[in-house]
């Protein structure tokens, strides 16, 4: 599992093999979300205290996480993208 970042309990990460629109997976506890790059849609179903962290995570790293999505596309090994503070 291709993990590019952890931050407040909440692991983020992105597959080689995913498909559809550029997304990401946010992880916590037993729930799980998908995040789609182009938008902020979500799929799945998280707390809303981390829901709201991962969203604004999300908004200040779209640019390092479209160029994960890239590398993850010609399966190139993914760069570390730096927590919430």
């Amino acid at each position: 599992m291709p993990e590019i970042s952890r931050f407040l309990g909440i692991l983020i990460v992105m597959y080689y093999r995913d498909h559809g629109a550029a997304h990401f997976h946010a992880k916590y506890g037993t729930h799980e979300i998908t995040v789609r790059l182009a938008d902020g849609i979500v799929e799945g179903r998280f707390p809303r205290r981390a829901l709201s962290h991962v969203m604004e995570w999300y908004a200040l790293r779209r640019d390092g996480l479209s160029e994960n999505w890239d590398l993850a596309r010609s399966r190139k090994p993914l760069k570390r993208i730096s927590p919430l503070e």
